[in-house]
Protein backbone atom coordinates (compact mmCIF):
# COMPACT_ATOMS: atom_id res chain seq x y z
CA UNK A 1 0.00 0.00 0.00
CA UNK A 2 1.07 3.28 -1.16
CA UNK A 3 2.10 5.42 2.56
CA UNK A 4 0.94 8.78 0.45
CA UNK A 5 -2.52 8.72 0.77
CA UNK A 6 -3.27 12.27 -0.28
CA UNK A 7 -4.01 13.75 3.23
CA UNK A 8 -7.46 11.89 2.68
CA UNK A 9 -7.91 9.63 5.58
CA UNK A 10 -10.76 10.50 7.97
CA UNK A 11 -13.87 8.78 6.14
CA UNK A 12 -16.82 7.85 8.21
CA UNK A 13 -19.04 5.19 7.27
CA UNK A 14 -22.64 6.53 7.21
CA UNK A 15 -24.01 3.33 5.89
CA UNK A 16 -23.31 0.45 4.57
CA UNK A 17 -25.27 -2.80 3.24
CA UNK A 18 -25.46 -5.81 1.61
CA UNK A 19 -28.23 -7.52 -0.13
CA UNK A 20 -27.53 -11.20 -0.96
CA UNK A 21 -31.11 -11.79 -2.93
CA UNK A 22 -30.63 -8.82 -5.15
CA UNK A 23 -27.06 -9.07 -5.23
CA UNK A 24 -26.11 -5.00 -4.38
CA UNK A 25 -23.39 -4.00 -1.82
CA UNK A 26 -23.36 -0.13 -1.36
CA UNK A 27 -21.71 1.84 1.01
CA UNK A 28 -21.99 5.95 1.77
CA UNK A 29 -18.86 7.62 3.14
CA UNK A 30 -18.06 11.22 5.13
CA UNK A 31 -14.89 12.54 3.79
CA UNK A 32 -13.44 15.92 4.18
CA UNK A 33 -11.47 17.29 1.68
CA UNK A 34 -8.43 18.69 3.47
CA UNK A 35 -7.04 22.19 1.85
CA UNK A 36 -3.57 20.58 2.70
CA UNK A 37 -4.21 17.75 0.43
CA UNK A 38 -1.57 16.91 -2.21
CA UNK A 39 -4.19 16.97 -4.78
CA UNK A 40 -4.57 20.67 -4.46
CA UNK A 41 -0.89 20.90 -5.48
CA UNK A 42 -0.60 23.16 -9.10
CA UNK A 43 -4.08 22.44 -10.14
CA UNK A 44 -5.19 25.78 -10.49
CA UNK A 45 -3.28 27.36 -8.04
CA UNK A 46 -5.32 30.75 -7.82
CA UNK A 47 -8.30 28.78 -7.68
CA UNK A 48 -7.90 25.34 -6.12
CA UNK A 49 -10.27 22.88 -7.33
CA UNK A 50 -10.33 18.76 -6.02
CA UNK A 51 -9.47 17.54 -9.59
CA UNK A 52 -12.00 14.96 -11.40
CA UNK A 53 -9.15 12.54 -11.24
CA UNK A 54 -9.23 13.03 -7.26
CA UNK A 55 -12.83 12.41 -7.07
CA UNK A 56 -12.27 9.20 -9.45
CA UNK A 57 -9.13 8.01 -7.31
CA UNK A 58 -11.80 7.98 -4.48
CA UNK A 59 -14.04 5.96 -5.84
CA UNK A 60 -11.81 3.35 -6.80
CA UNK A 61 -10.16 3.52 -3.16
CA UNK A 62 -13.57 3.30 -1.50
CA UNK A 63 -14.59 0.74 -3.36
CA UNK A 64 -11.91 -1.23 -3.23
CA UNK A 65 -11.82 -0.90 0.63
CA UNK A 66 -15.41 -1.22 1.38
CA UNK A 67 -16.71 -3.32 -1.35
CA UNK A 68 -14.00 -5.54 -1.83
CA UNK A 69 -13.80 -4.86 -5.68
CA UNK A 70 -10.19 -5.79 -7.08
CA UNK A 71 -8.36 -3.69 -10.20
CA UNK A 72 -10.01 -0.61 -11.67
CA UNK A 73 -13.17 -0.39 -13.68
CA UNK A 74 -13.08 -1.13 -17.43
CA UNK A 75 -14.87 1.92 -18.53
CA UNK A 76 -16.78 5.02 -16.55
CA UNK A 77 -19.91 6.05 -18.47
CA UNK A 78 -22.64 8.74 -17.58
CA UNK A 79 -20.02 10.54 -15.77
CA UNK A 80 -20.84 14.11 -14.50
CA UNK A 81 -19.13 17.03 -12.63
CA UNK A 82 -21.80 19.31 -12.37
CA UNK A 83 -20.33 21.01 -9.71
CA UNK A 84 -16.72 22.23 -8.20
CA UNK A 85 -15.13 20.54 -4.53
CA UNK A 86 -13.68 23.51 -2.97
CA UNK A 87 -10.99 22.73 -0.09
CA UNK A 88 -12.33 21.74 3.35
CA UNK A 89 -15.18 20.29 1.89
CA UNK A 90 -17.05 17.49 3.62
CA UNK A 91 -18.86 15.27 0.94
CA UNK A 92 -20.98 12.22 1.41
CA UNK A 93 -19.27 9.33 -1.02
CA UNK A 94 -22.19 6.80 -2.03
CA UNK A 95 -21.38 3.29 -4.17
CA UNK A 96 -23.62 1.06 -4.97
CA UNK A 97 -22.30 -2.13 -6.76
CA UNK A 98 -24.35 -4.28 -8.81
CA UNK A 99 -23.12 -7.67 -8.84
CA UNK A 100 -25.66 -8.82 -11.56
CA UNK A 101 -24.42 -6.29 -14.52
CA UNK A 102 -20.94 -5.63 -13.26
CA UNK A 103 -21.40 -1.76 -12.78
CA UNK A 104 -20.41 0.06 -9.73
CA UNK A 105 -22.60 3.43 -9.60
CA UNK A 106 -20.96 6.57 -7.28
CA UNK A 107 -21.89 9.91 -6.54
CA UNK A 108 -20.39 12.80 -4.66
CA UNK A 109 -22.37 15.21 -3.01
CA UNK A 110 -22.41 18.16 -0.50
CA UNK A 111 -22.85 16.93 3.27
CA UNK A 112 -25.02 19.40 4.36
CA UNK A 113 -26.45 20.55 0.95
CA UNK A 114 -27.49 16.86 -0.19
CA UNK A 115 -28.78 18.20 -3.49
CA UNK A 116 -25.40 19.57 -4.33
CA UNK A 117 -23.71 16.82 -6.63
CA UNK A 118 -20.34 17.13 -7.08
CA UNK A 119 -20.24 13.87 -9.48
CA UNK A 120 -21.55 11.32 -10.66
CA UNK A 121 -21.26 8.15 -13.18
CA UNK A 122 -21.58 4.17 -13.73
CA UNK A 123 -18.29 2.32 -13.95
CA UNK A 124 -18.24 -1.46 -15.53
CA UNK A 125 -16.18 -3.65 -14.02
Amino acid sequence: MCANLHSIQNERIVSQSSDAQAKTKSVCLEVFISPESDFFDGHFPAFKLFPAVAQIYLVDRFAKKYLGLEGFAKEIKRVKFPSPVMPGATVLLSLEQDLLNGTLSFSLCDSVQKDKVYSSGTAVL
